[in-house]
This record gives C-alpha cells, sequence and structure tokens, in this order.
C-alpha cells in the first residue's frame, strides 16, 4: 500500500501507537492529553452560551455536553470503530474555527438551529472523506511539512497569550504570571530531559502540578468554580430540541471545509510526531471520524468535532504516542462530561501554568515540521511554496484584521492560518513546476531517443 508520508524511524518513541502502557500510567499519561486539550474544548461552549445570553445551568450543560461528545470522538478516533476513525493518538473537541457561525445561527435560530446545522454539515466531511485517496498526490513531503510547521507557529502566540494571564486579563504580562509560566516550562524540561521512567514521560502533568501548587499560596485558584459544578449531569439527547434549516446549514459549510482541511494536516503532524507513515486509508478513516463525531455531537447538544492540534507536541515531547492512552483520554472526557466538579478541577488551571507547557508542546510541533523538512530538496521551487505559505499563514494568525473587507466566505475559509497556509502551499506546489521531476525524466528519456 502506498502511503502519504514517507519513511521515517521511531526509535526515539517510548510507547508505539500500538503499545499498551500498564493501566495506571495510561491514565496518567490520558490526563496529560486533557490538560492540554481542556481549554479548547470548553471554550466554544462557553463563549458561545455567553454571547446567546444563556441561563448559568444551560451554559454548565453545554460544557458537559461539549466534553462527552469529545470523549466518544477521540475514542473513536484513537481506537477506530470498523471504517471509521485513524487509529492515531489523536485528541478531538470543537474548534474555534465554529464560533462564528454558531452565533450567527444561534441569533436566528437558537440552540436547536446550531445542532441542526451541526447535523447536516456533518455530511460534508463524511462525503469528503471517500475522496482522500485521488488527493494523496498533492500533498508531498514539501505541503506537509509547511503544514505541521504552520500548526506549531500559529498556536505559539496563543501560548504566549496565556502565559502572560490570557487575552484581556488585568494582569496581562505581569511578572507573576511570567515567572509561573517559566517555573512551569523549566520543570517540564528539566524532568523531560534528565527523568527517568515516569518521570520524564508524565513530565508535562507532574508541571502542570507544580503550576497549581505555586498558584494555590498566591490565590489564583477559584475553588468556587468546583463548590458551584453539579456532582452529575447526565447526557440527554437533543434537550432543547432541533431544527434543520438550509441557512443554517450554509453558514457551517465554509467552516467544516476549514477543519476538513486542518485535520488533514494534523493527522500528518501526528503521523510525523508518532513516526509512522499514514496510509491514503487512514486519513479517510480520520476525516470520516470528523463527520461521524460531529453526527453524534449535534445529537448530544455539543459542537462539530475535529481534531485538537494541541496535544500533537505531547508525542514527542513524552516520546509516548499510544493510541490507546489516547482512547482512555476520550473515556476520562467522557466522565468528566457526567461529572462536571472534576472537570471543574482541570478548568480552575491558571493561564500562566497553560501557557508554560504550551510553549514547549507548540514549539515540539514545529520541530516535527522541520524533521519532515530536512529530507526536502530545498530548491528555489520549494523554497518559494515554504515562503510564501509561512509567509500567509503567520500574517492572517497574527493580522487577522487583514481579512476585514472580505466577503463572508472568504474571511470564513482563511480566517486560520493553517488553513490559510495551507491552501497556498497545495496551490503553489501545483502550479509551480518541480525542475528536479523534469531533469530526472530528461535523463531517463534522453538514452531511450537515442537507442531509438
Amino acid at each position: 500500500m502506498k502511503t502519504v508520508n514517507s519513511s521515517k524511524s521511531n526509535d526515539d518513541i517510548l510507547y508505539k501507537i500500538d503499545d499498551k502502557p500498564p493501566m495506571g500510567m495510561s491514565i496518567l499519561l490520558g490526563f496529560q492529553h486533557i490538560m492540554a486539550a481542556f481549554g479548547g474544548i470548553v471554550a466554544v461552549p462557553l463563549i458561545v452560551g455567553g454571547a446567546l445570553k444563556l441561563p448559568g445551568q444551560d451554559i454548565a450543560f453545554l460544557v458537559s455536553a461539549a466534553l462527552f461528545a469529545a470523549g466518544i470522538t477521540t475514542y473513536i478516533q484513537a481506537r477506530g470503530v470498523g471504517p471509521v476513525g485513524a487509529r492515531l493518538p489523536c485528541v478531538m473537541g470543537t474548534d474555534f474555527t465554529f464560533v462564528g457561525p454558531s452565533l450567527v445561527v444561534g441569533a436566528a435560530y437558537g440552540l436547536p438551529g446550531i445542532f441542526g446545522a451541526t447535523i447536516m454539515g456533518s455530511f460534508i466531511e463524511i462525503f469528503l472523506s471517500r475522496f482522500i485517496r485521488p488527493l494523496r498526490k498533492f500533498f508531498p513531503p514539501i505541503v506537509t511539512g509547511t503544514v505541521v510547521m504552520l500548526i506549531g507557529l500559529t498556536l505559539l502566540p496563543v501560548a504566549i497569550d496565556w502565559s502572560a494571564g490570557g487575552v484581556g486579563s488585568k494582569d496581562y504580562g505581569s511578572i507573576r504570571n511570567l515567572c509561573i509560566a517559566l517555573s512551569v516550562l523549566t520543570v517540564i524540561v528539566l524532568l523531560n530531559r534528565y527523568g527517568k521512567g515516569i518521570l520524564s514521560t508524565a513530565s508535562v502533568i507532574i508541571g502542570l502540578i507544580f503550576g497549581y501548587a505555586i498558584c494555590f499560596p498566591l490565590g489564583m485558584l477559584d475553588f468556587s468554580t468546583i463548590t458551584n459544578a453539579s456532582w452529575i449531569a447526565f447526557p440527554m439527547p437533543l434537550k432543547y430540541g432541533i431544527t434543520f434549516k438550509f441557512s443554517a446549514f450554509v453558514a457551517f459549510i465554509t467552516a467544516y471545509l476549514v477543519t476538513t482541511v486542518e485535520t488533514v494536516g494534523c493527522l500528518f503532524a501526528v503521523g510525523e510526531a508518532a513516526g509512522k507513515d499514514l496510509s491514503s486509508e487512514d486519513i479517510s478513516r480520520g476525516i470520516l471520524c470528523d463527520g461521524v463525531g460531529s453526527l453524534i455531537a449535534g445529537f448530544v447538544n455539543a459542537g462539530p468535532n475535529t481534531s485538537f492540534s494541541q496535544n500533537v507536541g505531547l508525542i514527542p515531547l513524552t516520546k509516548v504516542a499510544s493510541k490507546s492512552v489516547v482512547a482512555i483520554s476520550g473515556i476520562i472526557l467522557m466522565v468528566l462530561g457526567i461529572f462536571p466538579k472534576f472537570g471543574a478541577i482541570v478548568a480552575i488551571m491558571p493561564n500562566p501554568v497553560l501557557g508554560g507547557a504550551g510553549i514547549i508542546m507548540f514549539g515540539m510541533v514545529v520541530s516535527a515540521g522541520i524533521k519532515t523538512l530536512k529530507d526536502v530538496e530545498l530548491n528555489n521551487r520549494n523554497m518559494l511554496i515554504l515562503a510564501v505559505s509561512l509567509g500567509v499563514g503567520i500574517g492572517v494568525s497574527v493580522r487577522p484584521d487583514i481579512l476585514s473587507s472580505m466577503p463572508a466566505a472568504v474571511k470564513s475559509f482563511f480566517s486560520s492560518g493553517i488553513s490559510a497556509g495551507t491552501v497556498v502551499a497545495l496551490l503553489l506546489n501545483i502550479v509551480l513546476k518541480d525542475e528536479s521531476k523534469l531533469n530526472i525524466d530528461s535523463k531517463t528519456i534522453e538514452p531511450i531517443k537515442k537507442a531509438m
């Protein structure tokens, strides 16, 4: 079977894709993935619920539903169910790309309209997943390496904002916040580099726990969030009803197309980090999981699900690529969705603590992209693809207002630096001729011509 990525070595990985660490260690390592992704998973329902001025109990229920849906989809993506799921250590959840469309649809049709659009839109990815094989040739290493780098580079500013205290916080950039972030980062680096056994593989979660410990005496932990959270919140399918409107579906189309592109890039990044060659079937099953997961999410009162790039950096950092570990993360997410008090413990994590871990995790994603590009001949053509794609992707990411005058569809599609840079890389790879291939072809054909 032909593969999308070039062959790679995974000798540095302690627990490979199909390895199963001991259960106790698997649970601990699974929590690492959850703590890295938790903020992203709960952010969308919090933002949408707040913007729609929903009651507090409804917002809390939406957060629990988001965690539960993310758990289901994460388990399917990691473990695989029939033709669904890439069988890769990939955490799933609702992406920020869907915030804009959700607010538009929610204002017109309420929560039933959002969940109806989520269900209808899921069939876009289910349909697109059938066409990955013919698209395989458009993802050579120069494109995949660029995309993986973009994932890390566009996430690094987020980690910096976390380290400073979070955008809009009164103490943004304070010495206290920066010192906490630096302390967490230092602990993770030292444990990862010099620790033995579990101290190294669980360096991230140990670093985060250390962050909690130093924030407690500083009064930075809001325990009221835990106190106010309910003990149990069983998922109630279609609690708010469902409304199918074509206009709502149209609003979600672009967001689904964007996340399809980003999922392809994320799967490449996971494959590169885990040292696994990905076949076109792997990518197809991964996108199909996006679609099926979003279909399920709509019925359990959650937004569309897609792959989370925040977790990619954990693989090379901890040397744990086990899909079994991430499948356990999925189970834990489902449990957190049913028991909100436990989820609240993760939710009160101060931004600087997560920022310290985020800097190194997202930096590792960039390193994985560089690793892919090291075997690529950086001739004029490939350097142009790399330069323009990174320029556009990073530019859109740090200066999103550049798209303010664009039509809504264009603005939505290119609002993500990852999707913008990926589209540019794909187009340049098609338009710019590959001189190296032309030279090879001419050398191969010339002796044949002489022989004739």
